[in-house]
């Protein structure tokens, strides 16, 4: 009887103490079963274009265009595995389009009307990273809980491929007959990409977090023949964006 007794009263001892980290899990305080294994990325930003090659510049120059109509609001989600408490490998997709309509500068037609066109320019890079987070990401409460660092600022590196689209549809003038003409030119593809890149997380709770990331892109693409005598164009630029990291 009294060995029943002294388990009973051991029993009641460890659900006491396992009690308060089941409510901290219940509350979104910490994992039940452990550190999370990874976690999934949904954000939002802008991507600023870059625009150094001769493309852009004939094309700012001749049209009523700047380069930062090149920029755009860009949407980027990542899917990122932990390989060590503060080392995670991410593979991520962005997407930024702008699509601006122009007419040239200094001419009109034969009307005195605006010789217009529309100008579509796109970027789509698809990465694999790799991450090192700065301080702790979290810790273990005994074998059970796993409790959240309110912030893990990181720094990664990585690269791939980007897939691109530069459009231009419209009205044109023949510079050697003055004449206008309607015309669609076009170059698209995939090229090469590398990025660095720094945020940092903040945790709501052991689940969901708060992310802000800054992000540097490299690359650059051959033109079709429809832009015969430019070269290579620029796609590299920088770009911000914020959104919510789900562990699990």
């Amino acid at each position: 009887m009294s060995a029943i007794r002294s388990s009973f009263v051991m029993s009641v001892f460890a659900l006491a103490r396992l009690a308060p980290m089941v409510s901290a899990q219940d509350m979104g305080n910490g994992f039940l079963f452990g550190a999370p294994t990874g976690s999934f990325v949904v954000r939002g930003g802008w991507a600023m274009a870059r625009a150094g090659s001769d493309l852009f510049s004939f094309t700012t120059d001749q049209l009523t265009l700047n380069r930062g109509d090149f920029s755009s609001p860009s949407g980027d989600i990542d899917l990122a595995f932990n390989v060590t408490p503060r080392w995670q490998i991410v593979a991520s997709g962005s997407v930024a389009i702008t699509n601006r309509r122009s007419e040239f500068r200094h001419f009109e037609d034969n009307n005195n009307l605006p010789i217009e066109q529309t100008t579509n320019f796109s970027r789509v890079p698809l990465t694999l990273s790799v991450k090192r987070y700065l301080t702790s990401t979290g810790r273990s409460i005994g074998r059970f809980a796993w409790i959240p660092s309110r912030f893990a600022p990181y720094v990664g590196i990585g690269g791939g491929v980007m897939h691109y689209r530069f459009r231009q549809s419209g009205d044109w003038i023949d510079f050697k007959t003055m004449d206008v003409f309607p015309s669609q030119y076009e170059s698209d593809g995939w090229a090469p990409t590398a990025n660095v890149q720094t945020g940092v997380d903040y945790s709501l709770n052991a689940r969901f977090a708060l992310t802000g990331e800054a992000r540097y892109v490299w690359s650059n693409a051959p033109l079709s023949q429809d832009f015969q005598g430019f070269q290579r164009l620029d796609l590299s630029g920088f770009s911000t964006s914020i959104g919510v990291a789900v562990r699990f």
